[in-house]
């Protein structure tokens, strides 16, 4: 795997290269950032009503009966449903074609979701909405993607799924009954943020879409007819304007297809190339790769300062097991490698001190790059998983300062403070970290706090349990840890010689 010289492509060369760090790119005349689950809601709502020929979802999960205007009561006929508003739309306009393309779940994920995402056969069986369970992953493997595409002419892309326990707003209130699910339970509060994107981005997301289908079902879906219209939600602002995006993706070695691995090849140049600052939310942190990289530019003098945003704790125990434990080592050795003061590790928290959980894949670099998609930075997202997303590369002052911002209200609303009070105490106190201390006063991000380990953790952790990097090591442990640790060996020498 190459690592490149800081700076190598700073001025001179895109970090997003078709064919090795992304799929391909494609122009956008808008792009927009959705921050948490009521924005995408909503936007969601208007888009399928401006639909004229196609709606095509992919998803880790699904729930037909998700609210997209929760009021606090949930009752028998909610006209807000997503499922009720897709089968309204397609028996209205025959000439609407709605499929949804959802990971066929193993059962004891599918059980702790109430058997959805399977009940939604049931619920979608004699209504024009095709719906089809997508079990064409390896063994152990999940489709992770997370893709709606409207007429072929807006996109959304990101972390968040169509489910009854993801809605939140950016305040993350204590005590709100809008994150109602079927029974009248509250779920916790959440955080989630999706990218949305017009013309020819668009039609490269339905392009996968389609393929994605075909290797489901068999069958060969034709682009749509083009019906002209415009589905771009009109309460919507594009963030920027005219920019190249670039489309990144993870599939496994799978009957005769090769593994893509474009996002685990870019996180480690986003890494290399970094200036000033890397600004990472995640669910999970549990990369060698990813660390190691981290670690090196930590150690430089003048490396970039690193923050990074995760769930307090898993909400599922697997993942307490897994990923909790195996993050603990990660941020143990950031701490260890960092010998200017330049790691942040939070946990967000709600002003009654509830923890907030991070779904949550965002990237931004500098103010340069920015990435929003589904990949978590674990070794499953990196070449096991099926995964999608979406950057941006920025040179003009116009962009930038879009990424800024945008990164700068991320940080904000976890505080309770607006993106440019996080601006204006960056430039006065010197940085991304310094803002932080400076506006935390509440602790409202609270430091990561790795677990306590027994010695079954450290085994846990050690050789990353549930956690494979690809096919070849999903049932070698001992292959795994070699390999993770003969590759994050070598990223550290290449940073030496550097």
């Amino acid at each position: 795997m190459r690592l490149h010289r800081r700076g190598a492509y700073w001025g001179e060369m895109t970090v997003f290269r078709p064919g090795d760090t992304c799929w391909r790119t494609a122009q956008a005349s808008r792009a927009a950032f959705l921050i948490d689950n009521e924005a995408f809601f909503t936007a969601v709502f208007d888009a399928l009503n401006k639909a004229r020929r196609s709606v095509l979802l992919l998803g880790w999960g699904f729930d037909p009966r998700t609210r997209l205007f929760p009021d606090g009561y949930d009752g028998p006929d909610d006209p807000d449903e997503v499922g009720r508003i897709l089968v309204e739309l397609a028996c209205a306009r025959p000439e609407l074609d709605v499929r949804l393309l959802i990971w066929k779940s193993a059962l004891p994920i599918s059980a702790s979701q109430e058997f959805f995402p399977h009940k939604a056969r049931r619920y979608f069986h004699n209504t024009p909405v095709r719906f089809v369970l997508d079990d064409a992953v390896p063994f152990g493997a999940c489709h992770h993607q997370k893709v709606l595409v409207i007429d072929d002419r807006l996109a959304f892309c990101g972390g968040g799924d169509i489910s009854v326990d993801r809605w939140d707003s950016p305040a993350h209130l204590d005590d709100d009954r809008r994150r109602i699910m079927p029974k009248q339970e509250e779920h916790a509060p959440r955080h989630e943020v999706m990218m949305m994107v017009d013309g020819a981005a668009a039609k490269a997301l339905a392009d996968l879409a389609r393929e994605r289908w075909r290797r489901a079902t068999d069958e060969v879906l034709p682009e749509p007819d083009d019906a002209g219209g415009d589905p771009w939600p009109d309460h919507v602002p594009a963030h920027m304007t005219e920019v190249e995006v670039a489309i990144e993706r993870t599939e496994p070695a799978w009957k005769g297809r090769p593994m893509v691995d474009e996002i685990r090849r870019l996180n480690l140049a986003c890494i290399a190339t970094a200036k000033d600052t890397i600004y990472l939310e995640n669910q999970y942190f549990t990369s060698p790769l990813v660390t190691e990289a981290l670690a090196a530019r930590l150690a430089e003098p003048d490396g970039p300062e690193v923050v990074l945003v995760s769930t307090a704790r898993a909400p599922s125990w697997f993942d307490q097991l897994t990923m909790d434990r195996a993050r603990a080592t990660m941020i143990w050795r950031l701490r260890a490698a960092d010998v200017f003061g330049r790691f942040r590790g939070y946990c967000p928290v709600t002003a009654g001190r509830e923890t907030i959980i991070v779904h949550s894949k965002v990237s931004v670099i500098d103010d340069r790059v920015v990435r929003v998609g589904s990949a978590n930075l674990n070794n499953r997202s990196g070449g096991f998983d099926t995964e999608c997303e979406l950057g941006l590369e920025c040179d003009g002052e116009a962009e930038r300062l879009a990424i800024a911002a945008f990164r700068d209200r991320l940080v904000g609303h976890f505080m309770g403070v607006t993106g440019d009070a996080v601006a204006k105490a960056r430039v006065e106190f010197g940085g991304l970290g310094a803002a932080i201390d400076t506006l935390n006063r509440e602790g409202r991000l609270a430091p990561i706090e790795p677990p306590k380990m027994t010695a079954f953790g450290e085994f846990v952790a050690a050789y990353h349990i549930g956690d494979p990097a690809d096919v070849s090591d999903s049932w070698r442990l001992d292959r795994r840890r070699e390999r993770l640790m003969r590759e994050a060996r070598a990223i550290a020498e290449a940073r030496r010689r550097a």
